[in-house]
């Protein structure tokens, strides 16, 4: 059995079933220990609690500096990227084979340029707009990077009915002549085996392209560069020549995906606030760790090569999290041997937005229960890592599994620590605890390093604003500081769509109650 095409315990049997199935309970046994685990505590042993609460809000505050660092160079590192003329400085490549500065094992150094490149971008779309699809093409003309370069698919549903059908001829009427390949496929509903969503999509799609096109005209796979971008996703003009330079400058090219940063700015004027602060935490998130490129792993819209694509028989198409699994599908086929390649190059997505704010809050939620339900992912790591033990670096695969697991332990916990167990001694200790001096003093301690911490939430409004498009002429400039104390929020957001979510994905994976994917809709005004 092809292990690593493994989405959940359900697809194996005996005792590869059962420590599978292990492996899924332990992420939220972990959250929901920790977090019981404390309120027994403040019970039996509040004094206990109350000295971690104290060492945990130190931690957080160190955790916080910590964080704004990374954030403060990935701005700089952002600003200073967008800036450059990568056009230029592909065409420079071409007479700079012996640049000290380009690796001694990279392809521009062997004599391949950007115009041996192919980029082949696929669209996975379900039922959104006829606008928003033309947003994303117009986007792709306005990069600047020869169309003509250009192999672009539409991947459409059949499920999505005739419309999908009308919008695909649209597309095809508007754009087909712009670009040297313009394909739309189209996806069958119920095949065996896998469940609907995006993974299974433009697997399928790239299946097509590759069988009609790229294999009837020989198409050389090592210099395709494939781009998977969610439908809402505008390219900011000069993406694909920074891609392109990256592709061709690093080591071992064909053993690393490119990483974008994605902001979301399609729609913010128009989103409601607390989409717009989990979107911006979020963006946040991803432009750190382009700083810790050690832990970067794929998200959302992304970049990577055709070889490795076949190398593991594209998507797997049985499970949710197809943006971060390609990645660890990868680093163990390899055994070790891939990594992510950060850009500093923002591309643009859409905040969610639905009909009105209690609807929207439902989306937002449900998409943050999606990401969230990307810990299916630690099981996979944990379960393929034991099966590879012998031919696997499993030192760094171990790093990358401890990586994983705290970080959804800290997404479904943290918050829950700071705002409700920090109070848990105090209400459940008893008065023999309440009379103490240490019950006195915690809730100053708190306070203080609490509004030490906010430091970074400072830093994070500002850094938000920076960021921020264009004011839209119907909206003033009341609204531009409205969006800066709109950050105030953010404690509360991080709780109800953050940690909440975090936790609900997780106890549906320790039951073995598995997610389906979920679309997110798309809106604009």
């Amino acid at each position: 059995m092809n292990y690593l095409k493994v989405g959940k315990a359900t697809h194996l049997t005996g005792r590869d079933r059962k420590l599978y199935r292990f492996f899924e309970i332990l992420p939220g046994a972990l959250s929901f220990i920790t977090l019981f685990g404390l309120l027994i505590m403040s019970f039996l042993k509040p004094v206990w609690v109350a000295f971690f609460i104290i060492a945990f809000d130190v931690y957080w505050l160190l955790i916080v500096v910590y964080l704004a660092i990374y954030l403060i160079s990935a701005y700089r590192h952002l600003k200073r990227n967008i800036k450059i003329d990568w056009r230029a400085r592909c065409i420079a490549l071409e007479q700079s084979q012996d640049d000290e500065n380009i690796a001694s094992s990279s392809l521009a150094r062997s004599g391949k340029n950007w115009l041996d490149l192919w980029q082949l971008i696929i669209f996975p779309c379900y039922n959104e707009d006829l606008e928003i699809i033309n947003t994303a093409f117009d986007s792709l003309l306005a990069d600047g990077f020869p169309p003509k370069q250009m192999i672009v698919v539409l991947a459409m549903e059949m499920r999505a009915g005739e419309s999908a059908y009308f919008k695909a001829e649209a597309i095809k009427e508007k754009f087909a002549s712009k670009f040297a390949h313009l394909i739309t496929t189209f996806h069958p509903d119920g095949i065996d085996g896998e469940i609907k969503g995006k993974g299974s999509n433009q697997s399928w799609a790239i299946r097509q392209v590759k069988k009609e096109l790229l294999d009837e005209y020989n198409f050389n796979y090592d210099n395709i560069l494939v781009s998977v971008f969610d439908i809402d996703t505008i390219i900011r003009p000069g993406y694909f020549f920074a891609l392109s330079h990256r592709f061709l400058t690093v080591v071992d090219p064909y053993r690393a995906s490119y990483q974008p940063i994605p902001v979301y700015h399609n729609n913010l004027w128009e989103a409601p606030f607390f989409s717009r602060v989990a979107a911006s935490s979020n963006t946040f998130w991803q432009m750190m760790m382009q700083i810790r490129e050690e832990q970067l792993v794929t998200y959302s819209s992304h970049s990577m090569t055709l070889r490795a694509l076949v190398d593991i028989d594209f998507w797997s198409t049985n499970m949710v999290s197809e943006d971060s699994r390609i990645f660890w599908h990868c680093l163990l086929y390899y055994r070790g041997d891939y990594r992510v390649e950060p850009l500093y190059f923002p591309v643009s997505m859409d905040i969610t937005f639905d009909q009105n704010l209690k609807q929207t809050a439902k989306s937002l939620y449900k998409q943050q229960r999606r990401w969230a339900w990307g810990a299916e992912n630690v099981p996979y790591l944990m379960f393929n890592t034991v099966k590879l033990w012998k031919e696997i670096d499993h030192k760094k695969l171990v790093g990358h599994i401890t990586t994983q697991i705290y970080g959804f332990h800290s997404w479904a916990t943290n918050a829950l620590i700071i705002a409700v167990i920090g109070w848990m001694p105090m209400l459940l200790g008893g008065d023999r605890f309440n009379s103490s001096v240490l019950s006195g003093n915690l809730p100053a301690i708190t306070q203080m390093l609490m509004s030490i911490a906010m430091v970074g939430l400072l830093l994070s409004a500002i850094v938000s604003t920076l960021l921020l498009p264009k004011r839209p002429k119907n909206y003033s400039f009341l609204k531009s500081i409205q969006m800066l104390l709109e950050w105030i929020f953010i404690p509360v957001t991080i709780i109800i769509f953050g940690a909440i979510p975090c936790l609900d994905a997780q106890w549906r994976l320790m039951r073995g109650k598995y997610m389906g994917f979920w679309v997110t809709p798309k809106s604009r005004l």
